[in-house]
């Protein structure tokens, strides 16, 4: 695929794991410099290290949770200028916990999915877009949303309102930008098997195992590829929203599984 992202500084969140980390390798592919904003520091160089070891790009780490908005807003604009200059935001840190009913589940867990889904959205989003805007960039803002968003399926509430949420705010983020150089990108992928249900279901392998068996999922590369496709298309044209899923899942309820 030929470039049009070369030398563009994207920003991830989420970077170290699944999607985030194959979209940073992704973009690295394409020539970008990759601001990578990870809340663990060893992970972060880590990644940092295999990243350069494949590609010639320069790297930064932000290392912040998406939940801390001064810490956000303290790591983003304390950065020299020309890191400023942000074409490409992916909002992809995200999670759930547990399969509970809304009226079961744990306070903890309501809040750190709420606040990582939608709150660490919003928390990057408002400081990333007035740099957008200040510095006249061809800005893309590129959400992770899910199918999810589409219905709610038992147990998951809580997180498929969560990516509802991330899809209107989307849609509404468009609407202030329509006057603007910035273009917002909706993503909203069915199964993909990464480590999601491990943290779904606090370590529980058998369990997060079984979410993928009898399936063939999407690859966190397919959802990365199709981030960098969006990203990468000609300025004048918007994808506003890809929803994917692997061959055998028709939505976000419907899945068909063959178990050996």
């Amino acid at each position: 695929m030929e470039s049009r992202l070369t030398g563009k500084v994207v920003l991830i969140t989420g970077a170290t794991a699944g999607i985030g980390r194959s979209t940073a390798f992704g973009f690295a592919k394409m020539g970008c410099k990759l601001l990578l904003l990870v809340r663990n520091a060893e992970k972060g160089e880590a990644l940092k290290k295999e990243i350069q070891e494949k590609y010639d790009v320069e790297i930064k780490l932000l290392i912040v949770n998406v939940r801390d908005a001064k810490g956000i807003e303290t790591a983003i604009l304390g950065l020299p200028e020309e890191w400023k200059k942000i074409s490409i935001l992916v909002n992809n840190a995200g999670l759930a916990y547990g399969l509970d009913k809304v009226y079961t589940a744990e306070i903890n867990d309501i809040d750190e999915v709420i606040d990582t889904n939608i709150k660490g959205m919003l928390y990057v989003t408002r400081v990333v877009v007035p740099l957008m805007l200040e510095y006249k960039m061809e800005g893309h803002v590129i959400n992770l949303g899910s199918i999810a968003a589409v219905s709610a399926y038992p147990g998951g509430a809580i997180y498929c309102a969560t990516k509802a949420a991330i899809k209107l705010l989307s849609d509404g983020l468009r609407i202030d930008l329509v006057d603007t150089p910035i273009k917002v990108t909706n993503i909203q992928p069915g199964i993909v098997e990464t480590g999601f249900s491990l943290v779904r279901f606090k370590g529980d392998k058998e369990r997060a195992d079984a979410v993928y068996r009898g399936i063939e999922s999407l690859t966190p590369d397919d959802v990365a590829d199709t981030i960098i496709y969006a990203a990468n298309i000609p300025h004048n044209v918007q994808l506003t929203e890809i929803t994917m899923t692997p061959l055998h899942q028709a939505d976000g309820r419907c899945v068909h599984k063959v178990l050996k």
